[in-house]
């Protein structure tokens, strides 16, 4: 469990598959999220399953906010491995459900995961990639710590249409000075 400033964060178990598959389809939060991720119950559940046999490696997560005495979910996260030896993970699928949107949620969280994936996961690099379209995820990227790296040049089919990908990064020394 982490906590900080009226969020906590903690691995999603299976007993929020329904809570992940309303965020992950919402209709304010599912055109941005990554079109091959996992948007029904039987591939959520094969990923909880890998979270529980491969903790260090991969993860979900669910964001909770501090409200009217308790806590409420309000949003997701996630990373994974890439690069063992490196130690290298990448985050993906931040997402915070629209009534939650307006109070840093998403920034907050995104600074504590941070520091739980190099601190307590001794993790060197983060990466993460957004959508050339969603300039708000470009935004908090940026407001959260992550250092724009490049673009993939319309890398992406997705609407349709071919668009970007926006390459950020974050590594252990950016969290020490």
């Amino acid at each position: 469990m982490i906590e900080s400033d009226g969020i906590r964060i903690r691995r999603a178990s299976r007993d929020d598959v329904e809570f992940l598959l309303e965020v992950f389809t919402d209709d304010d939060v599912q055109p941005f999220l990554a079109g091959g991720a996992a948007f029904d119950e039987g591939r959520v559940r094969s990923e909880l399953e890998r979270q529980e046999a491969e903790p260090e490696a991969f993860g979900r997560f669910v964001i909770e906010v501090e409200e009217d005495g308790g806590w409420q979910p309000a949003g997701t996260m996630g990373f994974h491995r890439v690069n063992e030896r490196s130690r290298i993970a990448r985050l993906e699928r931040l997402a915070v459900l629209p009534r939650f949107r307006g109070r840093h949620v998403a920034d907050d969280a995104a600074r504590a995961f941070q520091r739980h994936l190099i601190f307590d996961l001794d993790y060197h690099r983060l990466e993460l990639e957004v959508y050339g379209f969603n300039e708000r995820a470009q935004r908090h990227s940026e407001r959260a710590g992550f250092m724009r790296e490049g673009v993939k040049r319309k890398a992406y089919l997705r609407h349709d249409e071919w668009t970007d990908g926006v390459l950020y990064g974050l590594v252990r020394e950016d969290l020490e000075n």
